[in-house]
């Protein structure tokens, strides 16, 4: 979007619902006199031009004297609506015919097709939303657990506007009193006297936990990495498809039967997380399958948590070690097939064994990695025993997932968190510049200095609601939305 040529108010429509057959599609329009030039398309036109806002009005949409669709239409006036103009949207019957031919006709009638966010736009500079506001629309459209739903959700509902606004408090009201202090100057033993540290202390701890959330809530938004791998015939595939809770990768015994990684998007209690189903490790001379176990090491490479298969019944070998042994992400290693290991080792010790995936206590010793084993994975961070075709140990290895992509990090925060990349950006500049103040105060500097550090603060807390931002940095936010929001 050229915000430097930007015409605000021209009406704008645009298809806001998937065009695929559905029972309902919902077309939106805004923007001056939007209402009007849809009712020379409606079958009741002074029925929609009387109509308040907030209403609902029934009718036809036509093309002249030819009726293309009953419909719903719903109005908005202004400033009560989402974009802070005139809205209506059409709901119509959900067939992708159906709902082409309408939007076609509002564009052959008055009405520009918008743009990618938009609508969300007109919102921020019609001064219905911030920017903390608006890139928390985004994330909740793009979110893939009801963990990251409900974080986004807390920053529409302007829990981060609020902190934002709560600290600039603290350096405004140090700022007046520093103002004061150069108006009315008194005799002071040095400038850090001048005025009280408390509220520039308070704003310095509240926005080293602004940027200290940013961790916390970018796993949540851009999830995990999550690569299986292990020999062929290890079970990967049917781990996979019990934690998807889904028959999607194929399931056989027959050695190399996954040639190429799958993969799908998981929850790991609330967390986003790609999990990626790979070829077996193995010597090949098939060309395909070759070429999946190279991709195998190179997703692993790439992972956050390398889940290693091991068929309990079998031994771990040089091979299972010089594949993790260079690997500096961390990596468990899953012992599969326990259900099957009673009767191997029965069998093998004609005794009486029990084994429970739940009581790690219980597992024989058999199954256990050595010393000198464990020595040769330097990321190890745990063995997980489990059955992937019972489902027996999924939660042990789920929570000892979480465990490695939360270390160090706080999941389960109250306050605030920030949104975006962006806003992290900002909050540690003003951050910086809210501690040179400090600095300078402590170092004698004039009080004009002090009053600089504090102002550029306020600017750049200004950015992340969007009071102060250069146009680029609209253009760079509403880009990233759909069309239709």
């Amino acid at each position: 979007m050229d915000n430097t040529s930007y015409t605000p108010e021209e009406p704008i429509a645009a298809i806001a619902t998937a065009l695929a057959p559905s029972a309902l599609g919902i077309i939106r329009m805004s923007g001056k006199k939007s209402i009007e030039l849809l009712s020379k398309l409606f079958s009741r036109p002074k029925a929609l031009l009387e109509a308040a806002g907030n209403t609902i009005v029934y009718g036809w949409i036509k093309d002249g004297d030819k009726k293309i669709d009953e419909v719903l239409v719903s109005v908005f006036r202004a400033p009560k609506s989402f974009t802070g103009e005139d809205m209506a949207e059409i709901s119509c019957h959900g067939g992708t015919a159906v709902i082409t031919t309408i939007f076609n006709l509002l564009l052959k009638n008055g009405f520009r097709q918008a743009e990618r966010g938009e609508y969300t736009f007109r919102a921020y500079i019609n001064g219905k939303a911030d920017l903390t506001k608006a890139e928390a629309i985004r994330e909740i459209i793009e979110s893939r657990t009801d963990s990251g739903r409900g974080r986004a959700a807390g920053r529409l509902a302007g829990s981060l506007f609020e902190e934002i606004s709560s600290i600039k408090k603290l350096v405004v009201d140090t700022l007046a009193a520093i103002e004061v202090e150069i108006e009315y100057p008194e005799d002071e033993e040095t400038i850090a006297d001048a005025f009280d540290r408390a509220g520039i202390v308070e704003a310095i701890e509240r926005l080293k936990n602004l940027r200290d959330s940013w961790k916390s809530e970018k796993l949540f938004q851009d999830g995990a990495r999550l690569v299986l791998c292990g020999k062929t015939n290890a079970g990967k595939s049917s781990l996979f498809n019990s934690m998807l809770k889904e028959d999607r990768a194929i399931v056989s015994d027959i050695e190399g039967t996954t040639r190429d990684w799958i993969e799908s998007w998981i929850s790991i209690d609330g967390i986003p997380a790609r999990l990626f189903d790979t070829a077996g490790l193995r010597a090949t001379d098939d060309y395909v399958e070759a070429v999946g176990v190279e991709r195998t090491h190179d997703l692993s490479e790439d992972a956050d948590v390398i889940l290693y298969l091991q068929d309990a019944t079998q031994k771990v070998n040089k091979d299972d070690l010089l594949f993790l042994k260079d690997f500096s992400k961390p990596v468990l290693f899953v012992w599969n097939k326990i259900d099957k290991l009673e009767d191997s080792l029965n069998d093998a010790d004609n005794s009486k064994i029990a084994v429970n995936v739940c009581d790690v206590s219980s597992v024989s010793k058999k199954i256990f990695l050595t010393d000198e084993e464990k020595k040769l994975i330097p990321s190890l961070k745990k063995e997980i025993y489990l059955s992937a075709k019972k489902s027996d140990g999924i939660e042990s290895l789920v929570n000892s997932i979480k465990d490695i992509l939360t270390f160090g990090v706080d999941t389960n925060r109250e306050q605030a968190g920030l949104g975006s990349a962006r806003q992290k950006t900002a909050v540690e500049e003003a951050l910086k510049c809210v501690e040179h103040a400090l600095v300078a105060a402590d170092d004698n500097y004039t009080l004009d200095a002090v009053v600089q550090d504090l102002e550029d603060s306020l600017d750049y807390l200004g950015e992340i609601t969007g009071e102060v931002t250069p146009d680029d940095v609209l253009g760079s936010i509403f880009a990233n939305f759909c069309v239709g929001k």
